[in-house]
């Protein structure tokens, strides 16, 4: 299966079909098919929602939601990340919502790293219900009734909202085709090095939605900027959320031995945090290389005139007046 989705990935981010494999050109009717009929199942569903044959609910808190328009590698969860510490430190408790894939390894990660902040994490498939028991739980406070009506909205004998665990926001994670919760920001995450690959559709492209959905984004933030230059660097790419099968750390091996006869010194391994989270004793079967676990944070690279403290700024302003 890992290697069908390999097999999958490389016809979705080739630029010339005519230089792929026999065996990748033999699934692309099948994978046209496929591509087709799921873009079908997206324009019924775009138009229930549409003309109202379901519903999107309404939270009573902002609702900023973190997508992107292609499978994985995208930079959401750092931006979660980068969004909770922002609502924090504007002394409002956020909730972030996750479908919480693959095991966990995502909210394990966000858990650790928001260890110190009055974030919560709720996971489920649906969102609006896992919203709706945490602010039965927790109570909540909209910054924007403080924010129009100009008044001091602290309670003296309970202190800041910070302090009340009251939830002030909510942080939709891969919400960008969660249609059935209404967000009052829109953030789509954009991959730098490989934004959209053969511009299909899956399975037969990597787009989630056509590149006209971008449109319904507020911002779009492109991940992976500062790497743009003429910079190479040897990969081994797997499916999203992978659980490591011994096959896999045997190719691995494989290929860093290729690396170490070529080049003399010996390789350094770069796992993701989610990796390591995922599959631990990973690193116990590479224990010949140095492994580094790679912590992603998200860092606004000034451009234009564009800051953090402006990034922060319209962020502010967009929730505020919707």
């Amino acid at each position: 299966m890992e290697k069908l989705r390999r097999i999958v990935n490389e016809i979705a981010y080739a630029q010339d079909h005519a230089k792929l494999t026999p065996i990748q050109s033999s699934l692309i009717p099948l994978l046209s098919l496929a591509s087709s009929l799921y873009g079908i199942s997206l324009f019924l569903r775009h138009s229930f929602y549409r003309f109202g044959f379901f519903s999107k609910h309404r939270l009573p808190v902002p609702v900023i939601s973190v997508g992107n328009l292609t499978w994985g590698g995208n930079g959401k969860t750092p931006m979660v990340e980068f969004l909770a510490h922002c609502l924090a430190d504007s002394e409002i408790s956020p909730l972030i919502l996750t479908r919480g894939y693959a095991g966990g390894d995502e909210v394990r990660m966000l858990e650790r790293h928001l260890l110190e902040r009055p974030a919560k994490i709720g996971v489920g498939a649906n969102r609006a219900a896992t919203a709706a028991s945490f602010i039965e739980k927790y109570g909540y406070v909209d910054p924007r009734d403080c924010a129009s009506s100009q008044k001091n909205c602290i309670n003296p004998k309970v202190g800041s909202h910070l302090k009340s665990g009251k939830i002030g926001a909510v942080i939709l994670d891969d919400g960008m085709q969660h249609w059935s919760l209404r967000r009052d920001l829109e953030i789509v995450m954009v991959n730098g090095l490989m934004p959209w690959g053969n511009r299909k559709l899956l399975p037969l492209g990597p787009l989630r939605e056509p590149l006209m959905a971008l449109k319904r984004a507020d911002i779009a933030v492109v991940h992976h900027a500062d790497l743009l230059g003429p910079c190479s660097v040897n990969r081994l790419d797997f499916n999203d959320h992978h659980s490591f099968q011994a096959r896999d750390i045997e190719m691995i091996k494989k290929k860093l031995e290729e690396l170490e006869g070529k080049f003399n010194p010996k390789p350094i391994v770069v796992v993701t945090e989610k990796d390591y989270d995922r599959d631990p004793e990973i690193l116990m079967h590479l224990e010949a290389y140095k492994v580094l676990v790679l912590c992603s944070k998200l860092q606004i690279i000034p451009c234009r005139g564009c800051t953090e403290d402006s990034f922060k700024l319209l962020l502010k302003e967009l929730v505020d007046v919707k």
